[in-house]
């Protein structure tokens, strides 16, 4: 049935082709303009271009889908097949009025990478096989993405399973209404991303007015589409920056400014019953009743019941700010880059008696941290003398399949991500839509891998700038509530008491950039007033949760065609064998990311390392490093870049 569906939808595209040619031809006539009439016949023949490559894609996987169903059988229908999809190609021609043809790839050459894609499915499969049932879900999204990475380099394998995961017929109606209304039919990337909003956001697009400025000076269409939808979004969760524990409370169950007025009258006692025990079964009057019949608890060593009496909003605000955390469960802390967050907890746990463990861990591995960071050894050897362990190498995502991390499940109280991001990619802005994904996606698989290692009731807490373009605070609220953590408040964070560390930037600017944990001066890279720490507590509810959402990448051939960025320096049609080859080096880059795979500049490093060696040639180090950043610049990812900056030190 497979090939036969497809050919339906390509009789129906080519019905829909020629219907709206006809009327755009009639619509020309009536014009009577020589100049119009001209332009309207480019734009046809631009949108005929357009459908024919589609329809060449879909006659591919057409013809791929019908090998695999007929393997092993006769091949007399081979030739059936073969001879509609030529009459399919002949009546396109016949619309198109310029003889435009299908490109179709021979059966041969299309089965030529299935061995491929069978072996990356078999890896996928392997590194599943191992993973314990009850760990399946905690690492399925990362494994999905790293899949769908990997099949976008077979042809025809990505087309299918993307067809698989979207809603295909409803939204690429509404999708061709919306380029049309924002005049951008032949742009890939806003057609990228109207693709993976859902039906309500396309149905807001369409009512509304917005409009993208294609004439901004700083960012590109497509991208203030997706920024538009992001805020859409944003409305539902509340403001980014301070909430308190009464605010968040509220906008959990939507209540009243009337419930709102009570529960800031509670004292500590009756609060912290009132949101531990409030489902909305019942009243919250009958609730805030229950919470002041009920006797005061006298524990000893229990925090939790300390100053029973006090105003509540401010004696829980204070407690989440003095990080009163469970002193038997152990802690852990997520791309701490210097460890200077890690030695922190680590005094503060002492200095309080707390027996659990500290884990801190690194993405980068200690040969990379040793470079940037001169002080990395003797920080080790600290944290390990207060019986802390330390990982590197460790991908947050994907913590389930590392076998460091065995022996953990549900042992967690404490967790801590500060300021996390996916890495930059010079050329474009971490709000722009062709990476921006990978920052919404770390979100979104670090709190479902959280899941299976946080025990009930345990927190993670995650500092990020509230104006943040790249891990946007919607991406990290919005995550935690899909995975069941609830929002308990949002504090800043200058008044948090784990502050005061040497934060840094977590590249190569830390080789020069020295941190400086007094005052918190090491980092000046945003505004410090606008820094929030999202504070999160685990309550699972033990449903089954469906798969975890992730945000889809962008295919090659959405990259290739790609105008801002590093593809700006190819105008399209123009060099198309060197944006073709940038194209596939950033999805190269995606795929080792989502593999857990760290990606550096080893150049500027290797250049560094020379330099070292050779105090002699240190000036032409200097030198050579100017050259490689500006022929990074004018060609990035090119091996230029690295041919000069070595030639400069000898090397070459």
């Amino acid at each position: 049935d497979a090939p036969a569906e497809a050919e339906d939808a390509i009789e129906g595209e080519l019905d829909e082709l020629a219907e709206g040619m006809e009327e755009a031809g009639e619509e020309a006539g009536e014009a009577g303009d020589a100049a119009d009439g001209a332009e309207l016949e480019g734009d046809l023949d631009d949108l005929a271009g357009e459908v024919a490559e589609q329809e060449a894609e879909e006659a591919e996987e057409a013809l791929e889908a019908e090998d695999g169903l007929l393997a092993g059988e006769e091949g007399a229908g081979d030739e059936e097949e073969s001879g509609e999809i030529e009459g399919l190609e002949k009546a396109l021609a016949e619309v198109d009025g310029e003889g435009a043809d299908l490109d179709l790839a021979e059966p041969e050459e299309e089965a030529a990478p299935e061995p491929a894609e069978e072996e990356e499915e078999a890896d996928d499969d392997d590194d599943a096989a191992v993973i314990p049932n009850h760990l399946q879900d905690a690492v399925e999204g990362s494994l999905r993405l790293k899949r769908m990475l990997s099949q976008d380099s077979v042809p025809g394998a990505a087309a299918k399973k993307r067809k698989l995961d979207e809603p295909r017929p409803i939204i690429q109606a509404k999708v061709r209404q919306i380029l049309q209304k924002f005049q951008s039919t032949t742009d890939v990337v806003m057609k990228f991303v109207l693709d993976q909003a859902s039906v309500e956001e396309l149905q807001y697009l369409l009512s509304g007015n917005f409009i993208p400025n294609k004439y901004d000076q700083r960012k590109t269409a497509p991208e203030l589409c997706a920024q538009h939808l992001i805020q859409n979004r944003e409305r539902k969760l509340g403001g980014g920056s301070r909430i308190d524990v009464i605010s968040a409370f509220k906008l959990r169950w939507n209540l009243g400014l009337e419930a709102e007025k009570l529960l800031r009258g509670l004292s500590h006692k009756d609060l912290r019953h009132v949101i531990t025990s409030y489902d909305g079964s019942a009243s919250l009057q009958d609730v805030i009743a229950e919470a002041s019949a009920k006797e005061v608890e006298d524990e000893d060593g229990d925090t939790v019941h300390a100053v029973p009496h006090g105003l509540g909003v401010k004696v829980m605000s204070r407690f989440n700010r003095l990080e009163l955390i469970d002193p038997f469960a152990d802690a852990a802390v997520f791309g701490d880059a210097n460890l200077t967050f890690s030695l922190n907890l680590c005094k503060h746990r002492r200095d309080f008696g707390h027996v659990g463990r500290v884990i801190a861990t690194t993405f980068e591995e200690v040969e990379t941290l040793r470079e940037r960071y001169q002080e990395i050894d003797q920080s080790i050897k600290t944290l390990e003398s207060q019986h802390a362990e330390v990982y590197h190498g460790v991908d947050c995502t994907r913590i389930a399949i590392d076998p460091r991390f065995d022996g953990l499940e549900g042992k967690l109280g404490a967790v801590y991500y500060n300021f996390p991001h996916s890495g930059a990619i010079q050329g474009f802005f971490d709000s722009n839509p062709m990476v921006n994904w990978r920052h919404e996606n770390l979100m979104r698989l670090f709190f479902r891998a959280l899941r299976s290692f946080v025990k009930p009731g345990g927190i993670v807490k995650v500092a990020s700038n509230s104006g943040a373009v790249g891990v946007r605070y919607s991406y990290i609220v919005g995550s935690a509530l899909e995975n069941e953590f609830l929002h308990v408040e949002t504090m800043p964070f200058m008044e948090w008491h784990l502050h005061r560390y040497g934060r840094s930037y977590g590249d190569r600017r830390d080789v020069t950039r020295r941190p400086d944990a007094k005052n918190n001066q090491s980092y000046n890279a945003q505004n410090a007033n606008a820094d929030m720490v999202y504070c999160f507590s685990f309550d699972p509810s033990g449903d089954v949760l469906p798969k975890q959402q992730i945000r889809l990448p962008p295919p090659l051939s959405v990259l290739s065609q790609c105008k801002d960025g590093p593809f700006k320096h190819y105008p399209p049609g123009v060099n198309l064998p060197a944006r073709t080859a940038l194209a596939k080096q950033l999805h190269e880059r995606f795929l080792k990311e989502v593999s857990g795979i760290h990606v550096g500049n080893p150049s500027v490093r290797r250049l560094r390392r020379l330099a070292q060696r050779r105090p002699q040639h240190a000036a032409a180090a200097t030198r050579g490093t100017q050259l490689a950043r500006m022929y990074a610049r004018m060609w990035p990812w090119s091996e230029l870049a690295r041919t000069c900056a070595l030639a400069c030190v000898g090397r070459r």
